[in-house]
């Protein structure tokens, strides 16, 4: 259940007429349901304990997906960790309430003050990409007189079936270690005094609705550990990164509780404490994105809806060829008749749609749709493309709402620009 549904006809969020924001906070706006977000995380969180025995399953939200600060700490307050992937990530989950103990610091390309940064606030490891990143942490770690807890990213070479642009487990995507490598990657980071080894990571891709591509990365891991063990270094925690797809076009992903018992299957006879990484999952179905309806155009081959939501404000229809389900907030009826239209913004690109050839009821100008499953890399992957100002979000909570980013304002977008001095005073 994702808590947005209509009733009396109406599209609501948990107990509020999503018309009601459309009219007081203006369009275009994303909307979030918390109920949604505590669900979710219970239901992960309720399948590890319940079917992984093997050791303790920390969760830790990928922060990537969506980083409002009022999201972060919804899971904070719920006993989550974070991933992060840069000092901005790492500063918004302090900030949310997330100690640094239960946060990991991923990504290929951390810098010195980066690592630095991560040092003093104590987190759980680093997730480390390279040799030259793990040599480059082990001078930052000696010089600041500490020793750094790390697991190297391992990169298993499975092909996760997924979109090529968010697949990353292959030998031809940029993260991780290479496979053939990692042995000998361990070794060098054994030897090491800044650094110490206590796991093992991996993350093969994201939107993954098969268990299999799992199961076999997870399967190999498993018996890189047991090679290590061999070879005296004794690792006991595993970092197993996310990638469990939503339901965004009548997908059917695994249930997180066969995810668990998957897990419980490929490495519960290791023994070891297990790191997950949601992202996606828990705040996916959690958000709507709602647009007014400025003109339909009548055009040759097909109509175009013309709506004040662009590419700049949800890119992943036309960076992943990605589907949205959208419908308007008043329900049409089932027999009401349904024509393939165009649902494009007003940013002057070719590529600035929310669908293409989508079975749509008539609309007219002053419609407000809802752009479903954009809780999850729609508000943070914006940008102030065309000089539009990025959009408000709003949380839901009951009957409740409030503003959790005011919507930016032409005169801030264009005072973060600073003349030089030489055209001050022409």
């Amino acid at each position: 259940m994702n808590h947005f549904e209509y009733r009396r006809n109406l599209l609501h969020a948990e107990d509020i007429p999503v018309s009601r924001i459309a009219k007081e906070v203006g369009t275009p706006v994303y909307v979030y349901a918390e109920a949604t977000l505590r669900r979710h995380y219970e239901v992960f969180s309720k399948a590890f304990a319940s079917h992984y025995t093997a050791g303790r399953a920390s969760i830790c939200y990928a922060m990537k997906a969506n980083s409002n600060q009022a999201v972060i700490a919804t899971f904070a307050r719920l006993g989550a960790g974070a991933d992060v992937v840069s000092e901005g990530e790492l500063r918004r989950a302090l900030a949310a309430g997330i100690p640094g103990e239960r946060i990991v610091f991923s990504g290929v390309g951390k810098t010195r003050r980066e690592m630095a940064a991560a040092l003093d606030a104590g987190i759980a490891q680093f997730n480390i990409e390279s040799l030259p990143e793990l040599e480059q942490l082990n001078e930052v770690a000696l010089a600041m007189g500490r020793r750094a807890r790390i697991s190297l990213r391992v990169n298993p070479d499975v092909d996760a079936r997924t979109h090529a642009k968010i697949a990353t487990g292959k030998k031809e995507n940029k993260f991780g270690i290479a496979w053939s490598h990692s042995l000998d990657a361990y070794r060098r980071a054994a030897a090491m005094e800044g650094v110490e080894p206590v796991s093992v990571d991996l993350h093969i891709g994201s939107q993954l609705t098969d268990l299999e591509p799992f199961r076999l990365a997870f399967t190999k891991i498993g018996g890189l550990i047991e090679t290590l063990r061999d070879e005296g270094i004794d690792i006991r925690h595993v970092d197993l990164g996310g990638g469990l797809g939503i339901p965004y076009a009548g997908e059917e992903p695994p249930h997180p509780d066969d995810y668990a018992r998957m897990i419980q299957q490929t490495l519960g006879h290791l023994g070891c404490d297990i790191t997950l990484e949601p992202g996606r999952l828990l705040v996916g179905n959690a958000g709507i994105l709602l647009t007014t309806v400025i003109y339909v155009k009548e055009g040759e081959d097909k109509d175009f809806v013309i709506v004040d939501a662009a590419m700049n404000d949800l890119i992943r229809p036309t960076l992943y060829e990605a589907h949205h389900e959208i419908v308007p907030l008043w329900r049409a009826e089932d027999t009401a008749p349904r024509r393939p239209v165009d649902i494009v913004g007003p940013v002057c690109e070719t590529g600035d749609y929310l669908a293409v050839n989508r079975p749509m009821p008539k609309l007219s100008a002053g419609d407000i749709l809802a752009v479903c499953s954009a809780g999850a890399y729609g508000a943070v992957l914006s940008s102030t493309y065309n000089s539009r100002p990025l959009v408000p979000e709003v949380m839901v909570r009951g009957g409740h709402y409030a503003v959790i980013r005011p919507r930016q304002s032409i005169e801030d977008l264009i005072a973060m620009d600073v003349l030089p001095p030489w055209l001050k005073s022409g």
